[in-house]
């Protein structure tokens, strides 16, 4: 369900491709944004540490997941980005050649803290990205999803499709009325 500009007050029914439709399960109340990530990982065949969920605070966009980014900084607006560019031009974009892409790397190099092992392995790069805006009421962002494809070779990174954006801005449209992404 979504709200219809046409006439406010009015909710309009979305029907989603039996593909996506794991995630009415992720829409209620007491869901995480954990668990709203785990399943658009499983939708989009893509590892859990590959999306990332940021809500847009005063300006600075911050990661609600995954969980370890969560207390390491925020995204100024102002800055260059990939998310920043997709809250500002309120445009999906796929990258499937990222690497290449001049792009702020330093939450590529935060490791999970992984209790108790000896010391987590590196972080593998980005090799393909798709970014999203999420868009309130009145066209208004109110956050960021991506998906990555992450290794040590792009060749290994299978690409993002059309299809897989189209998906993702539908997910995007849902995920905007979420109790996981409006909650603190």
């Amino acid at each position: 369900m979504t709200q219809n500009n046409d006439h406010p007050g009015m909710m309009e029914e979305v029907v989603l491709p039996e593909h996506l439709l794991p995630l009415g399960s992720v829409l209620g109340q007491g869901v995480t944004a954990m668990d709203l990530c785990m399943v658009l990982a499983k939708i989009f065949q893509v590892q859990y540490n590959e999306v990332a969920l940021l809500r847009l605070e005063g300006g600075l966009l911050r990661f609600m997941f995954p969980e370890h980014l969560r207390t390491t900084g925020a995204i100024p607006l102002s800055s260059k980005a990939v998310a920043a560019h997709t809250a500002l031009s309120k445009k999906a974009e796929i990258f499937n050649n990222f690497a290449r892409v001049k792009h702020a790397s330093i939450f590529e190099t935060i490791k999970a803290d992984t209790n108790g092992s000896n010391e987590p392995p590196a972080p593998s790069p980005i090799q393909k990205l798709m970014s999203v805006p999420i868009m309130g009421q009145d066209s208004v962002v109110v956050g960021v999803i991506q998906i990555s494809r992450k290794g040590l070779d792009p060749k290994y990174a299978k690409d993002f499709s059309r299809e897989d954006l189209h998906d993702l801005e539908l997910a995007a449209g849902l995920l905007a009325t979420a109790p996981a992404l409006l909650a603190n």
